[in-house]
């Protein structure tokens, strides 16, 4: 057993993220473990690009109120405890409402040194939308 010390919080890769978006590294998993997580801080506003994981993604609302959609349509409105999980190949977004912060963890597992594919920015206009077809 080993205590790991957080690594600085930095800020997110622009080409990545819409808004202010903040990553603190909290675990890199050495082989055989796959698995790495963050916290994940999102001003108001914010957003990830569309992107999907090998793998899926499991997502946990530590602050805030957040989304996380789908392309084809299905919205969550995810609040502090509320924990979302994205299958592996599921294209999707994740961020911050207009009016809060959200911060959660982000736990997803490498395969062969890949974690994401990255897409495009998520449009204001299907921002705007989700807001309207959030369920929870």
């Amino acid at each position: 057993m080993k205590l790991n010390k957080p690594a600085p919080t930095t800020k997110a890769p622009a080409g990545r993220f819409t808004g202010d978006v903040y990553l603190s590294p909290l675990h890199t998993g050495e082989a055989p473990s796959r698995l790495t997580a963050a916290l994940v801080h999102f001003t108001p506003g914010a957003r990830t690009n569309w992107h999907s994981h090998p793998l899926g993604q499991t997502l946990h609302c530590t602050e805030g109120t957040g989304l996380v959609a789908t392309r084809d349509g299905t919205v969550i409105l995810m609040r502090p405890g509320d924990t979302v999980h994205t299958p592996p190949g599921e294209e999707h977004w994740h961020g911050a409402t207009p009016g809060s912060l959200m911060s959660h963890l982000a736990m997803v597992e490498h395969e062969d040194g890949h974690s994401a594919t990255w897409l495009e920015p998520v449009s204001d206009a299907d921002y705007a939308a989700a807001h309207t077809r959030a369920t929870r």
